[in-house]
């Protein structure tokens, strides 16, 4: 069953033009037929529906990048000239440009200069975060918080990540042993944060709520290293979570 393209009335089978508007039945096969016997080539020409295919070109990383900087720096220009020239009331632009560096830098690995290690990468982020924070102190009015608190938890945070990259790339990896490495990390950095955060209001270090977070992490980490060790276990914890 076939109907008409222009005005869709249901057509009969055989049929050559539409019997309201007049408009031809084209059958795409019998033109692709027709050309191919015309010139003894397959190229379909003069049918309805064309056979090639039209291709967008693909934009390259490199010019989205470019892209990507040209805006991020049209804004942190724009936004210095207008605190020096209109709202000059306090720095707020600095808060802008921190936000933009960061952005640039986290944007470097994907689609600026995508060989970068992941080590370097890790690193100049939390460059650009200690960057941004101390571009807050001018806003904040005070350092203190900088050095005492602020600086310590990106090194923190920082560091971590770069253990458990190392571990990731380094070591044997799989779902058990990645999860080993998270559960760890994730103790590790909790017991870290309240340490700094204690140490910096009330000048003494002890844990509270973090030590609940490093028991659970270990208590999992026991269980996963049990598993590890015990090969039917683990062959028996894969094949019940599809892993």
């Amino acid at each position: 069953m076939s109907y008409c393209v222009n005005c869709g009335v249901e057509l009969e089978q055989g049929a050559r033009e539409c019997p309201l508007c007049n408009t031809p039945v084209v059958n795409p096969r019998e033109q692709m037929r027709q050309g191919s016997l015309k010139d003894g080539t397959d190229r379909g020409e003069a049918g309805a529906f064309p056979r090639e295919k039209g291709q967008v070109e693909t934009v390259k990383r490199k010019d989205l990048g470019l892209l990507l900087s040209m805006v991020i720096l049209a804004s942190v220009a724009t936004c210095g000239i207008l605190n020096l020239l209109v709202f000059d009331g306090s720095p707020w632009s600095l808060a802008v440009i921190g936000a933009c560096v960061i952005l640039w830098v986290f944007m470097i690995p994907a689609v600026i200069y995508t060989r970068q290690s992941v080590y370097v990468s890790l690193l100049l982020d939390g460059g650009a975060v200690s960057l941004y924070l101390y571009m807050l102190t001018f806003l904040s009015g005070s350092s203190g918080w900088f050095t005492g608190l602020g600086l310590p938890i990106v090194v923190l945070v920082t560091g971590i990540a770069e253990l458990v990259t190392v571990c990731i790339r380094r070591l044997p990896r799989s779902f058990l042993t990645v999860s080993l490495y998270l559960f760890t990390a994730l103790g590790l950095l909790c017991m870290g944060l309240e340490m700094l955060i204690r140490h910096y209001l009330e000048a003494r270090i002890f844990l509270t709520w973090s030590a609940v977070v490093l028991t659970i992490c270990t208590i999992l980490d026991i269980a996963v290293i049990t598993m590890l060790s015990r090969r039917r276990l683990r062959n028996e914890v894969r094949r019940r979570l599809h892993f």
